[in-house]
């Protein structure tokens, strides 16, 4: 930073953010279908998390597992929706410096949870399908527990270290963000100091965390896939993918709409398509996830009929 950049240092004590202000006479629009998405979201994934509490035939890794997964996308669109919502109605939408960091970790928090737990369930689909007299004991309830448990850490790990360093970053001005959250690739357009350490790390979360998992979970199903090709009946195959077939579409989902968020070229791109591409990943991905799950899984629909005849039907508690 040079000496005049010095002088000119101002101290950056809240964020305006610029998503959405392209259409101001559809600020109500957006806020309507917001509010609906971050509904949707709530709803569907606290009755998985309910389902899996309350129905016997679910208490099982698998669902043990996807509780955890719901859990965490009610945690990451809380992150970024209610604020959005309240924005939609300010003519400036603005965010404190601390609600800034604050989301910052709640965002990487989330997802890089989010990519260790794919994995492990993507390790449960393996056994299940690969090892099945093995499942029980290396399935055993202190191995689910560890291994939601380490997922949790390493995104938590991940995330204290980046918004430490996020926090250390001299902020000169503009204060202006190009999107509707903040985000450390974001935030590190605005630092007037040196970010090659913050990118550094960037680099090697993303591999660690990012990557790795994802190459698991890849060859788990590559593995899963060859041997459910080597079961001789038509039936048997059938009913052996249908038992992944619901994580491996929320894999597909997950990877492949966080990829284009992050990985894609950052130059030649509109506003509107850097906010529709965030919204896929950030919004959309997370309210398809229980859904995915109910349509595609026996046991998650016939538990949700049953707490819905449960809920619906007074005095009916023995359905």
């Amino acid at each position: 930073m040079t000496p005049l950049e010095m002088n000119n240092q101002t101290d950056v004590t809240e964020f305006i953010f610029l998503g959405f202000s392209n259409h101001p006479k559809l600020q109500g629009l957006f806020f309507l279908v917001f509010l609906l998405i971050y509904l949707t979201t709530l709803l569907g994934n606290m009755l998985i998390i309910t389902a899996t509490r309350i129905s016997p035939a679910l208490h099982t890794p698998m669902y043990y597992f996807l509780s955890n997964l719901s859990f965490l996308d009610i945690c990451y669109t809380s992150t970024t929706i209610p604020v959005m919502l309240v924005n939609f109605f300010r003519e400036k939408k603005t965010i404190s410096y601390e609600g800034c960091l604050s989301q910052i970790f709640f965002l990487v928090t989330c997802p890089g949870t989010e990519c260790v737990l794919l994995a492990a369930m993507a390790y449960d689909r393996y056994v299940a399908i690969c090892h099945p007299l093995q499942y029980p004991v290396l399935m055993r309830v202190k191995v689910c527990i560890f291994l939601v448990t380490g997922s949790w850490l390493c995104g938590l790990v991940n995330s204290v270290t980046h918004t430490v360093l996020a926090a250390t970053l001299t902020l000169c001005g503009p204060n202006q963000i190009s999107h509707f959250l903040c985000d450390i690739p974001l935030l590190l357009k605005l630092s007037c100091s040196d970010t090659s350490l913050n990118e550094s790390v960037l680099h090697v979360a993303s591999a660690t965390i990012g990557l790795s998992p994802c190459l698991f979970t890849g060859v788990s199903y590559i593995l899963i896939i060859s041997s459910i090709l080597r079961i001789p009946s038509a039936q048997g195959r059938s009913k052996a993918f249908s038992t992944c077939a619901s994580h491996l579409t929320v894999v597909v989902v997950f990877y492949g709409t966080a990829n284009f968020n992050y990985d894609r070229p950052r130059e030649g791109y509109s506003l509107d398509m850097d906010i529709l591409v965030s919204v896929l990943f950030c919004v959309m991905t997370p309210m398809l996830n229980p859904i995915i799950y109910s349509l595609r899984n026996k046991e998650v629909k016939g538990a949700l009929r049953k707490l819905a005849a449960v809920y619906m039907i007074p005095g009916n508690i023995n359905v």
